[in-house]
Order: C-alpha cells, then sequence, then structure tokens
C-alpha cells in the first residue's frame, strides 16, 4: 500500500475545546472524494455536538465501515468522566487528549496511517491527567523513542524552526549550544528539501540585541550561535548568520530567506502569529513520522459557539497532505 493510500489522521484534542469544531467545519469545505482519506481519532459524541453546533450536513461513519458518500471516517476512542459540554477544563479531557495521540503514533508508526494532524490540546488539563508534557511536540517525541524534536511553524512567506520552544529565556539562552544550533540548521535543510526547495536559504536568528555588539550586549552569538553555523557552512548548507533578529524576519518575509533559526519561543511566534495567525502550520520536525498542527490553542472561551475559525485547519490539512505525499 503507498503512503499516500493511507488515511491522514485527525486527532481531535481536548474534546472541551474548538477541535471537533475546527475539523468538521474545515473537512464540510472539502470536496467529497477528498473527504475520504481522512480520519479523525476522538469522542463520537462530542463530534456530534459539534456537528449540530456548526449546523453542517455532514456525516460520521466508523472507520474501516462503509459510509455514505462525502461522510467522516471516525475512531472512537472512548474515555469515561468526559463533561459532555464544552469549555470545562477536566482532567479527562486531559487524559482523553493524550490517548488521540498515543493511538494516532501507534497507527502512523506502525504503517497503518500516513501523516498526524493534531487540533489543540489544553497543557493544563494533559497535565492534571498525570502527563506530564510540555505540549504536542514533547509528547509526540517520547511517544516515538526520540531524544529531541524540533518544532516548525509554516506560512506562505515565512517559516521558522526553533532551537528550544517551551522552556524560561534563561535556560533557552543555555541550550543554543553550537551542537543544537547546528542540529537545528540540519533538520530545516532537509526538511525543506523533502518539500521542494533543492538548495534552501536559511538565516539564524541572533541572541542578544545586535547579536552582541562585539560583545557589548552579551557575547553568547558569538561563543554559542557562530560556531554552530560556522559548522553548517563547512556541510556545505546555504546558512547565514547570527543576523539580528529585528531585521532578519522582514527579510525574510521579502523574500530573502526559506527558513529563520529562531533561538527561543517568542522570537519565532510573535512574528509568524503577527503575519499569519490563520494560516501558519505548526510542525514537528526530527521524528519518525509525520505530524503536523493548527497553530492556536482550546479556546475554551468560544467553544461550542460554533465560532471557531477552521482556516487553521484547513492549512493544516493541506500540509499534511504534502507530507504524505513527500515520504510516499
Amino acid at each position: 500500500m503507498s503512503n499516500q493510500s493511507k488515511p491522514i489522521v485527525i486527532t481531535m484534542g481536548d474534546p472541551s475545546g474548538v477541535g471537533a469544531e475546527v475539523t468538521l467545519k474545515a473537512i464540510a469545505t472539502l470536496p467529497a472524494d477528498r473527504r475520504a482519506q481522512y480520519a479523525v481519532i476522538g469522542d463520537r459524541d462530542t463530534l456530534e455536538r459539534a456537528r449540530v453546533v456548526c449546523d453542517l450536513d455532514l456525516g460520521l461513519h466508523a472507520h474501516g465501515e462503509e459510509g455514505a458518500a462525502g461522510s467522516l471516517a471516525v475512531i472512537h476512542e472512548p474515555v469515561e468522566g468526559l463533561p459532555g459540554e464544552f469549555g470545562v477544563l477536566s482532567p479527562a479531557c486531559g487524559e482523553a487528549s493524550f490517548r488521540y495521540i498515543d493511538r494516532a503514533v501507534k497507527m502512523t508508526s506502525g504503517g497503518e496511517a500516513a501523516c498526524i494532524v493534531t487540533a489543540p490540546i489544553n497543557k493544563a488539563a494533559l497535565n492534571s491527567a498525570g502527563h506530564h508534557y510540555d505540549g504536542h511536540t514533547g509528547m509526540l517525541a517520547h511517544l516515538t523513542g526520540c531524544k529531541s524534536s524540533w518544532m516548525l511553524l509554516a506560512s506562505p512567506t515565512l517559516n521558522v524552526i526553533h532551537v528550544s520552544t517551551h522552556v524560561s529565556l534563561k535556560d533557552a539562552i543555555d541550550r543554543a549550544t553550537p551542537e543544537r544550533v547546528l542540529e537545528t540548521i540540519r533538520i530545516g535543510h532537509n526538511h525543506l528539501r523533502r518539500m521542494g526547495i533543492e538548495k534552501p536559504r536559511i538565516a539564524v536568528a541572533g541572541i542578544n540585541p545586535h547579536c552582541g555588539e562585539g560583545g557589548l550586549f552579551g557575547n553568547e552569538d558569538d561563543l554559542q550561535v557562530t560556531p554552530g553555523v560556522k559548522a553548517a557552512q563547512e556541510e556545505g548548507i546555504n546558512v547565514v548568520g547570527p543576523i539580528p533578529a529585528d531585521t532578519v524576519y522582514y527579510r525574510a518575509h521579502s523574500g530573502a530567506f526559506d527558513l529563520i533559526v529562531a533561538q527561543y519561543h517568542d522570537q519565532g511566534h510573535i512574528p509568524i502569529k503577527l503575519i499569519a495567525f490563520d494560516t501558519a502550520v505548526n510542525c514537528s520536525l526530527g521524528l519518525p513520522i509525520d505530524r503536523c498542527s493548527v497553530d492556536h490553542g482550546t479556546a475554551f472561551d468560544i467553544a461550542g459557539t460554533g465560532k471557531a475559525n477552521h482556516a487553521n485547519m484547513l492549512s493544516a490539512l493541506s500540509y499534511a497532505d504534502q507530507l504524505a505525499k513527500a515520504r510516499g
């Protein structure tokens, strides 16, 4: 069976969040023949409630069984104690979020699925259920047996990969070692080559203002970032840096670079969310499986109202299609 003939599985995310809504709304916009390539892992009752809330004429059927034309396959993962309503912080929802992802990883690792698309989870709910991860990226690394993984935020005009993500700023500076910087450059380079860019143009953002201004504002860029960049250049990778973060994103957005290496979470997230809040896709790199996601949260405040914007999910589904074809 080719990779493109396997389903792309969508994890529903926190049952109290907007995951079910954005998933169904996005699928409903697709032609009937394209819907057949997806299967959602989640709670059938939650999906039905979301379908009613969003007033969608979209059928649901059990994965592996024959469904009506244009209906969406559902892999029901039962979890006891779900609150049965939206907008509620619940350990049971955290447990459900974990089980959906665990099921998806097993399917993808076992060759039953081509790629994973994840709807948003709530980190507080996840941890209250006893699953102590910083989010999807760390969880997926653990479930696939990887020591490290990387977060890439992709958009039509700006792509950003992070040296570190969900750590304090102080810890992020310590983590920006020459080895980690080099490996981040490699991972980003290889991913863009896989996605069809033969010689990606990569720029590495500096840690300090003006990259330290010759040591005036710190020497971390000279001692930690520059050696990693030089090592990547010696491997033949088309990379420059460090470049001051206050200008490098504008240059990339204007077409000078294909990828920015950000040193820490906010340095990479703020610019891409400013220019592509509804279209950016979160992609996990360095794993033996493919996973991408919407780049927004559970939005408990509007969950169950039908107001959640599904544009981000559509972007994630499109990126997953590319990943599946690239692997295939």
